[in-house]
């Protein structure tokens, strides 16, 4: 007798410490996802404020090579006037915008190289928290299907066979276990896979479309298109 309460008191602490560990376990992903859509909204002003700089440095530099031109226009008429003074002041300017022109195009390339890893990371994280949400949905669903079927098994009579509950016992852990090796599959293969911007770049590396990206062909090319014509 004491062996059966014994028994029976182990087995409601393990239920108890099962139930404990599955609703504390759903509790905790739901705050992690909303920290990581918090993350990714943080990611997203980023990519947004990156964006702006990089339109308020191209402006700069249109601004300034359109000065450039203008002065260099008015140095060659100073010195066909004879103003080789105020050529040469001019020549001091357009150095200067020069200046201001190379590093607002290394600004404009540095924030081009962040602005696609800041797309290509919030997309691959939309994702994954879509894919997350989804298996939050089946966590809920599996665990409500349990907590009817632990509420059928205590419900039970006394006397009935406990062979069918350890059946269903292990049928659950199992279930559980195929549940979360399913989850980390699901993980890694979100993490090897690089998002929707990574797929459109391998389909163009395929002739698929046109190339996101400009490669080192495209840049000679367009170097010779801009050689003189050799007589």
């Amino acid at each position: 007798m004491f062996k059966t309460v014994l028994t029976l008191f182990r087995g409601s602490v393990a239920a108890a410490g099962e139930e404990l560990e599955d609703r504390t376990a759903l509790l905790i992903l739901d705050q992690q996802m909303r920290d990581a859509a918090a993350a990714v909204e943080r990611s997203k002003r980023t990519l947004a404020l990156a964006i702006a700089q990089d339109q308020q440095e191209g402006r700069k530099l249109e601004a300034t090579v359109a000065r450039i031109a203008d002065l260099e226009t008015r140095a060659v008429a100073a010195l066909d006037g004879g103003r080789e003074d105020l050529a040469k002041d001019a020549a001091g300017a357009i150095a200067g915008l020069e200046a201001d022109r190379d590093a607002a195009m290394t600004a404009r390339a540095l924030f081009a190289t962040e602005i696609i890893r800041l797309k290509r990371h919030v997309a691959s994280a939309q994702a994954r928290i879509t894919e997350l949400d989804r298996g939050r949905r089946v966590a809920r669903a599996s665990e409500a299907v349990r907590s009817l079927r632990r509420s059928g098994i205590e419900a039970a009579r006394p006397y009935e066979s406990t062979l069918p509950e350890a059946e269903s016992t292990l049928r659950r852990l199992r279930d559980r276990q195929m549940e979360a090796q399913a989850a980390d599959d699901a993980l890694v293969e979100l993490d090897a896979a690089s998002g929707p911007l990574a797929t459109a770049e391998r389909l163009a590396e395929q002739g698929f479309g046109p190339r996101l990206k400009t490669t080192t062909d495209d840049v000679l090319a367009r170097l010779k298109s801009k050689r003189m014509p050799t007589a």
